[in-house]
């Protein structure tokens, strides 16, 4: 009974289907351009996305300049949007800006161009260039409008977008500590904590850069031990002052620790060789 009605289901939507192409085709064919216009509405209203900008994209040219083109290229740029095609929309609601910066709607379509971009904002292991676009989109938008109602939705957008970003720096920075590039992944983790000071993580990006200073100086010939142990105890004091109270300080200061040793150690070496000579 099941597959009856799935099959009677199917059925139907194979039917309307093809009515509704045999009536667009049909509309298409028509000169009559209010009629066209109607039903390409009609569409959008049934939210046949597929099927309005069809047609709309054919009466852009013809309605361009009137009083009902504003209304007709709104619809057309949402119609990419709801079609998934961001890059497409974003770019209509550039355009739908730059022909009309006076509409009512500018601030609608202003914030929907941002929104484009962070819809196109990838996962954290791809290029983040739409991302970037996104923050400074969105940024631009909440300088433009701060009363808008949509400003409180943008900010929080900002801060999804610049995690994301946090996650790719942090997964770089990772990559390296685990190669073995310590020297690189100390100068990453650093830059992490200082491009994301309010971030719940910064004291563990600092953590992180002084245990990758301090491997990096334990592999270190001896000649350059001294200064990179050296690195390692500034890094601990500004850590200490920076996040007192946190729970990595005890874990940091094993680091301090074992490079003070060395130092000491070098240091005696140092002078039995001058006492030697």
């Amino acid at each position: 009974m099941r597959k009856i009605l799935l099959y009677i289901g199917l059925l139907a939507f194979a039917v309307g289907t093809v009515s509704c192409n045999k009536e667009l085709r049909r509309i298409e064919k028509s000169n009559d351009l209010e009629k066209k216009l109607a039903y390409a509405d009609k569409m959008y209203e049934k939210k046949k996305y597929q099927m309005a900008q069809t047609l709309y994209e054919e009466m852009i040219p013809v309605f361009k300049g009137t009083e009902k083109f504003e209304g007709l290229y709104y619809k057309y740029a949402y119609c990419s949007f709801y079609l998934k095609d961001y890059q497409q929309a974003g770019f209509h609601f550039k355009n739908y800006l730059e022909a009309l910066p006076s509409s009512p709607r500018a601030q609608e379509i202003d914030y929907m161009q941002a929104y484009c971009y962070y819809k196109l904002s990838p996962k954290p292991a791809l290029d983040q260039t739409n991302t970037e676009k996104a923050i400074a989109a969105m940024q631009t938008f909440i300088n433009s409008y701060p009363n808008s109602e949509k400003s409180a939705e943008a900010n929080v957008i900002i801060e999804l977008l610049r995690r994301k970003l946090e996650q790719k720096e942090f997964n770089a920075a990772e990559l390296y500590y685990n190669l073995g590039h310590y020297k690189a992944a100390g100068v990453s983790f650093q830059s992490l904590m200082r491009a994301y000071p309010d971030s719940d993580k910064s004291d563990s990006y600092k953590y992180m850069a002084i245990k990758a200073y301090y491997l990096y100086a334990k592999n270190s010939i001896p000649a350059k031990q001294k200064d990179r142990y050296e690195t390692v105890l500034t890094e601990y004091l500004e850590f200490s002052d920076r996040y007192p109270d946190s729970k990595l300080r005890s874990d940091a200061e094993k680091y301090f620790t074992l490079a003070k040793n060395n130092l000491k150690h070098l240091e005696n070496e140092q002078n039995k060789e001058k006492s030697n000579q």
